[in-house]
């Protein structure tokens, strides 16, 4: 008695505990809503997404031109640099020819503002590397779709753990309510004269098994509540209470296949094009590159003056025919991570083709399964009502009653079990099949 009193104290603190925190309903709809909208794996993978646009934007460079501006001051005495200050400030005079001057020269200060440009015009390697970078931009695109696709299935299979943990709640509420009625009945009959002892203490040690039961079942409430707070990155963590039902839901499984058109395959095929580019951009480093270039500078002996001026344009074209075995090894490297990625991709294609073929069958059992437990439940529940009515009459004995009770509260737990097993494989097949 005192081990059944301690585990009813237990189970009131702990169901006043429940009433003490929020109790908030909420929606599917509004729990997919705040998940888009707040989840950290989606701003993560959109923040992904960024760092591939700019390593992209970087790439204009090869087609658009680099322009820097630099303003430089010197005082010198070195006989060159000062000969050719003065020449590039046009101060030049006769005097400066005197050898002993030229030798000898004293301190000159030159100042020069230097406007500098130069325009890339093939850069062949360069056009594949950029290539390869969107294709990396577009592969994280197609990722942050995939990430909330599998959020939208989380979230699914989220609430309806929420949904059955507060069936699993009702349903033992009501195995402890007629447990205690059973235990009621037990306890007349016995001071009747018409149980023994052991019969009541049988009922009593039902009592606290749905009791026990119940506490677990209010501890996966939390549980599911708590993820879905985490989902929607809500750091209240209040008890959520669905406003949708858990019922069955419809689905049609005929044609549903694996689709290369599904954004995280189409990612990983924007990958191994990324790997293709970077490939034929190692491959056309051997080849010679050509840039324009220009520059109009400013000389003066006074700081950020120009009363002389200059400009200078020309095109270079430069080849790097051999840099050691650096180049050879690198276009070995990426043809091999192009490879690779080839392999990954099929193996990735053929495992979600594995995954949809088991989910299938999965489906298949779910809805054989659900046909046998409403079947098995409606059994119970009658079986129940008929030894309930025979246990008050006298006619059942107590243990025969307490296996009916304990089956039936059983077979509701399966039923809600099923429907969420049901509906879960469902949820899983639409999402391997997305396109």
């Amino acid at each position: 008695m005192k081990k059944h009193f301690y585990i009813s104290l237990a189970l009131l603190a702990f169901s006043i505990s429940i009433k003490a925190q929020e109790m908030v309903p909420i929606a599917k709809a509004e729990v997919l809503a705040k998940v888009s909208e707040n989840n950290t794996s989606i701003k993560i993978s959109e923040e992904e997404f960024k760092q591939a646009k700019a390593d992209y934007r970087q790439t204009n460079a090869v087609f658009l031109p680099n322009i820097t501006a630099s303003h430089t001051a010197i005082a010198t005495t070195n006989p060159l640099m000062a000969f050719g200050s003065k020449l590039n400030q046009e101060i030049l005079t006769q005097n400066d020819f005197n050898p002993a001057l030229l030798n000898d020269p004293s301190q000159i200060e030159n100042y020069a503002t230097k406007f500098e440009i130069q325009q890339p015009l093939i850069n062949v390697d360069g056009i594949f590397q950029r290539k390869a970078a969107k294709s990396k931009m577009e592969a994280m695109s197609l990722k942050t779709e995939r990430t909330q696709d599998y959020l939208a299935f989380e979230v699914e299979k989220a609430y309806m753990q929420l949904q059955l943990a507060y069936k699993a709640v009702n349903v033992l509420e009501k195995a402890l309510e007629a447990a205690n009625a059973n235990k009621k009945l037990a306890d007349n009959s016995f001071k009747q004269g018409y149980l023994q002892r052991a019969d009541v203490l049988n009922v009593e040690v039902r009592v606290t098994e749905v009791q026990n039961q119940l506490q677990t079942a209010k501890s996966n409430v939390q549980n599911a509540s708590n993820y879905l707070s985490f989902l929607m990155h809500d750091e209240n963590y209040v008890v959520y209470t669905p406003t949708d039902e858990l019922t069955v839901a419809s689905f049609t499984m005929e044609d549903k296949k694996v689709s290369e058109n599904r954004s995280d395959i189409k990612a990983m095929q924007m990958a191994s094009n990324a790997y293709e580019a970077i490939n034929k951009a190692d491959k056309m480093a051997f080849l010679p590159r050509l840039n324009a270039f220009g520059s109009y500078e400013l000389y003066d002996d006074q700081i950020f003056q120009g009363d002389a001026n200059g400009y200078l344009f020309g095109a270079q074209l430069s080849w790097d025919i051999f840099q050691g075995s650096k180049r050879f090894g690198k276009a070995q490297k990426s043809k091999s991570e192009l490879e690779k990625s080839k392999l990954e991709y099929k193996q990735y294609v053929s495992k979600s083709n594995l995954e949809l073929n088991k989910a299938k069958r999965a489906f298949i059992d779910a809805e054989n399964k659900l046909k046998l437990t409403t079947l098995a439940l409606e059994q119970s529940e009658e079986s129940l009502r008929i030894r309930t009515n025979r246990f008050k009459e006298g006619l059942e004995k107590t243990s025969d009653l307490l296996l009916a009770e304990t089956q039936y509260s059983q077979k509701q737990l399966e039923y809600y079990q099923t429907i969420f097993e049901y509906n879960y494989t469902q949820a899983y097949v639409q999402f391997l099949t997305k396109e």
